[in-house]
């Protein structure tokens, strides 16, 4: 018996159980709970032990919320302080990954407004004075960018503030790193190191919250129930619906690229790639699939070690498509749910902050609901109806991370060109 093996055998039986287990008996003894609550009928006497029940699922936002802006900002500066990358291909990796990131969201937020899922069936608005933010004029938008103190936008939660600063910071550690590796000096890296305690740390915090996400779903599950029925939960079969098929849109993009960019037959990419997709659905880490991920594309899908290795290893901290899809699809869905309009200028926000907040997300289960704080913040919504998601994010986060790793081997697929290796090696025996 191994290492990992004992120590998992050594922990409490419940912390055994797999999370996504965990969220559905949640929700099948919360559903138990709300119909014996009432079922949208509560009885007057058991009126304050259903608003009670609220509780949990408040503590594990306001506890996401607070880690939301650490993780995003400690995830920045630890990938561009960490991760190499070549000058000219390392150029076309930042622009493959950015068209990806930035096509995922658009179609997310194409299939939003088309299906409109969260008009399909209305939440009644925790107050009546909830409204989006007005419109956001461009200058403005640069304007409230720069910041008045460095750690102003880790108290307010301001998300463009913290792009700004955690980018500066982190070019300017990496260019000082890069200096100092060219003079043979090693003072960078103690920040280095510094920088990847922190992270490590911040995960490690978020990992003790995301364990008590079952207990969320359970009180947040609980309480719907016993107030309003089963009829908001109609709603959420819409949006499961559209992220469904935004992903597989997603999907059809990248095997459009892969069939145009680059040697590798589409057919044969999926049939490569498919012990990849299950490893990422079942352990719903990009991270953790990583080694699978560079195995298959080097040994099934025939690709050069260098483009499978910037792709499977570089490409999986900054490249989580599925992440961004599905943050920018929800704060559409929540906004029409709550028969609020975003505007483009607000909508092009929602795709500016998801792109970033999808950063340093990749081997963190569950962490797209931590980062999706950070986009409903930047445009006005509230984020105690996140908690109502929680509900499917067990089944939604495993699709996403499968569009994650997609991704990664599709930017390897094009990096490596239209040559397959094969050839490439038969011409220099030639030659």
């Amino acid at each position: 018996m191994n290492e990992t093996t004992t120590e998992n055998t050594n922990r409490p039986f419940w912390q055994r159980i797999p999370l996504a287990l965990q969220i559905v008996i949640a929700l099948i003894l919360a559903v138990v709970l709300g119909i014996a609550l009432g079922a949208g009928h509560p009885n007057e006497a058991n009126k304050a032990f259903i608003e009670n029940l609220a509780i949990p699922s408040q503590l594990v936002l306001k506890a996401l919320r607070a880690l939301a802006t650490p993780l995003i900002f400690v995830a920045v500066l630890h990938t561009l302080m960490t991760t190499h990358i070549p000058g000219r291909v390392g150029r076309r990796l930042g622009i493959l990954l950015l068209t990806n990131t930035t096509v995922a969201i658009l179609i997310g937020l194409f299939v939003a407004n088309v299906l409109r899922p969260g008009t399909w069936r209305r939440f009644s608005a925790p107050g009546s004075t909830i409204t989006a933010k007005q419109n956001l004029d461009p200058w403005g938008l640069f304007k409230d960018a720069i910041p008045e103190a460095i750690l102003q936008p880790l108290v307010n939660n301001d998300v463009l503030q913290l792009i700004v600063v955690a980018l500066s910071f982190g070019i300017v550690l990496r260019a000082i790193k890069s200096e100092q590796v060219a003079q043979g000096k090693t003072g960078y890296q103690a920040i280095e190191e510094v920088i990847g305690i922190l992270f490590e740390a911040v995960i490690r915090i978020l990992n003790w919250v995301i364990t008590l996400v079952p207990f969320a779903v359970f009180a947040i599950v609980g309480k719907t129930v016993a107030e309003k029925g089963f009829e908001p939960f109609l709603s959420l079969g819409a949006f499961v619906i559209a992220v469904l098929l935004g992903l597989t849109l997603q999907a059809c993009y990248y095997l459009t690229r892969v069939k145009l960019g680059s040697w590798v037959k589409p057919i044969n990419f999926l049939r490569g790639g498919s012990d990849a997709f299950l490893t990422a659905f079942s352990t719903d880490s990009s991270t953790a699939t990583m080694p699978v991920t560079f195995q298959i594309l080097q040994e099934k899908i025939g690709l050069r070690e260098s483009s499978a290795s910037l792709g499977a290893l570089v490409g999986t901290n900054f490249n989580n498509d599925g992440t961004a899809l599905y943050e920018a699809m929800s704060a559409l869905f929540i906004s029409q749910v709550l028969g609020l309009h975003l505007n483009i200028g607000q909508q092009l926000v929602v795709i500016i902050t998801s792109i970033f907040a999808s950063v340093g997300a990749a081997g963190i289960p569950e962490a797209g609901l931590v980062t999706m704080t950070l986009v409903f913040s930047s445009v006005g919504l509230p984020t105690q109806y996140i908690a109502l998601l929680l509900t499917v994010d067990w089944f939604l986060d495993r699709s996403r991370t499968v569009i994650n790793v997609m991704g990664d081997m599709t930017v390897s697929a094009l990096l490596d060109g239209k040559t397959p290796r094969s050839l490439e090696q038969e011409e220099s025996v030639t030659n």
